[in-house]
């Protein structure tokens, strides 16, 4: 092979390995939220999480506020597949503002659980409204928790979130979830759309792979 063919080969993996660094650095920590989550004693109901069709996970969303406060943070969302098993991750960005008793910053990890995958799937390269578009509520805790709670959900949207730190009013109610165009493109590659994401559980990279495992985990 020619040098200048080498050279130009390095280049441009050496760029890709550059361009989806923090996409893969974003699945990873999404891996880590989860795997958090299920060590904890007040976690997500297996019996919820088992009937959810789709998910949305935003590690390390930042919350400001004092008096009126905002939110920015990214992250995947992914839905249930026919087989039982997760799609491959599509790319959002979280956005939106709330008012409440709310003091200081934090950064916290969010997951939102749905009843139905469609509020996912038709969101396809636009976005939609957390409390607008669809209804959410709190969700409910206790890994065997059944009885006392709603784990049927009667919300379309569920939410968990977890900080270090006490942030007191926390709501996702008029927040915008928005698929993240360019780091899709950055991760699988140009002309990659949500719809396709969400169809398939085709992506081999260790990142995604413990994704998977840690949402399959969850659920037991």
């Amino acid at each position: 092979m020619a040098p200048l063919l080498v050279l130009a080969l390095v280049v441009t993996t050496s760029a890709k390995v550059a361009d989806d660094g923090k996409e893969t650095e974003r699945v990873e920590k999404s891996a880590g939220v989860i795997h958090d989550f299920g060590k904890m004693k007040e976690s997500i109901p297996s019996q919820l999480f088992d009937q959810a069709q789709g998910i949305i996970i935003i590690p390390k969303m930042i919350n400001a506020g004092l008096a009126v406060g905002g939110k920015r943070g990214k992250g995947v969302a992914m839905v249930k597949l026919p087989n039982g098993g997760w799609s491959d991750p599509v790319f959002v960005t979280f956005t939106g503002g709330s008012f409440g008793l709310q003091i200081g910053v934090q950064a916290v990890d969010l997951v939102l659980v749905f009843k139905h995958k469609y509020v996912l799937t038709k969101m396809q390269n636009g976005d939609f409204t957390i409390g607008g578009d669809i209804s959410v509520a709190a969700g409910p805790v206790g890994r065997s928790s059944t009885a006392s709670t709603d784990y049927k959900l009667e919300a379309e949207v569920y939410s968990y979130s977890r900080s270090k730190g006490l942030f007191a009013g926390l709501t996702v109610n008029g927040s915008n979830i928005s698929v993240d165009k360019s780091a899709i493109a950055n991760f699988y590659g140009a002309g990659t759309t949500s719809k396709e994401l969400f169809e398939q559980s085709k992506n081999s990279s260790t990142a995604v792979v413990s994704l998977k495992a840690s949402l399959k985990a969850l659920g037991k």
